[in-house]
């Protein structure tokens, strides 16, 4: 997932994010930038930024290719959705990463 660029000064900034599932589609996030980023994003940072969503792994199966699909909730824990309102989302498992710490 990456911020694709800053959209809002409120406190504490806002960055707009895409996340890319794996049947090619793009979803798109408005969220704080201490929820999915270390980094002080601002206005005047580079984009793309990497960051992370915190989510639950509601199931994985493997496609017809053998790549490992894993269907996650982004409304787990911190109620992240999509602009569109969607929060389960299909990825591959190597857009995931483990860790029992929040980014946020």
């Amino acid at each position: 997932m990456a911020a694709i660029r800053y959209v809002n000064d409120a406190f504490p900034g806002f960055v707009e994010c895409a996340l890319v599932d794996v049947h090619g589609a793009v979803w798109t996030f408005i969220e704080k930038v201490p929820v999915v980023s270390l980094a002080d994003l601002d206005a005047r940072s580079t984009y793309p930024q990497p960051v992370t969503v915190a989510c639950a792994v509601v199931a994985t199966r493997r496609d017809p290719d053998g790549r490992e699909v894993v269907t996650i909730d982004t409304s787990v824990p911190w109620g992240i959705a999509a602009s569109s309102g969607e929060t389960r989302f299909e990825v591959g498992a190597e857009q995931l990463t483990a860790s029992d710490e929040p980014t946020g």
